[in-house]
């Protein structure tokens, strides 16, 4: 499967947004991950729509959005309007999930489905065939610079061996303490795209993008 980075804002410096998008996408970068943050779901408050619809103009990557805030499909119209792709929506958020899938499925944005890390990928056995991603936290959401969670590892390889058994080519998106130092790990364990805030925005932005990009060739051949 295609191995995607997607740079995470929440690491970005927040006063020079637009060009900190439009450095990681000169570098390489095919999806900008955004975070948004309602304060109830996560503690945090961070992105929303007034800022994801004035760096929309800012780049034609793909605008991966990661919605951690109490029942999202409240605002899958107003974040399609405002520049989202994909929507990704964590099952421990929604009170109906099949529902909320329905509404992103009408609104032609793809759907993403976020696990937290303590929570068993059984919920996801009625609804695993309407995903185009499934996005498994590999910190508790909340904060950026934690650490990764040893444990995800197995996880995504029971997620990946999962879809295959059922033939689907769903991406597997791994968010939370990425480094290049253990990228190789999540990807051989079978996931294919990754987020990566620190590890990108710490020292020379478009140097990491590289980094990350070159290792995905390498691990390939």
């Amino acid at each position: 499967m295609k191995r995607i980075l997607a740079p995470s804002l929440l690491a970005a410096d927040f006063g020079n947004l637009a060009d900190e998008v439009k450095t990681v996408a000169a570098a390489g970068a095919e999806y900008i991950h955004i975070d948004v943050m309602d304060g109830m779901f996560v503690p945090s408050i961070s992105l929303g729509i007034p800022v994801i619809q004035s760096i929309r103009p800012c780049t034609d990557k793909v605008f991966d959005v990661h919605m951690m805030v109490e029942e999202p499909g409240r605002y899958a119209r107003a974040m399609k309007e405002a520049g989202a792709d994909i929507l990704c929506v964590h099952q421990e958020a929604c009170r109906h999930l099949d529902r909320t899938i329905g509404q992103i499925r009408e609104l032609e944005m793809r759907v993403g489905i976020a696990l937290n890390p303590a929570t068993p990928l059984s919920v996801l056995d009625c609804v695993l065939e309407q995903a185009d991603m499934i996005l498994l936290m590999s910190v508790n959401p909340g904060f950026g610079g934690q650490k990764l969670i040893p444990y995800i590892l197995e996880k995504i390889s029971r997620l990946r061996k999962r879809l295959n058994q059922l033939g689907l080519e769903t991406d597997i998106e791994v968010d939370g303490g990425v480094t290049l130092e253990n990228v190789g790990q999540l990807l051989g364990a079978g996931a294919n795209v990754i987020v990566a805030g620190s590890a990108v925005y710490r020292g020379d932005t478009s140097a990491n993008v590289r980094a990350f990009i070159n290792t995905f060739e390498e691990l390939s051949e």
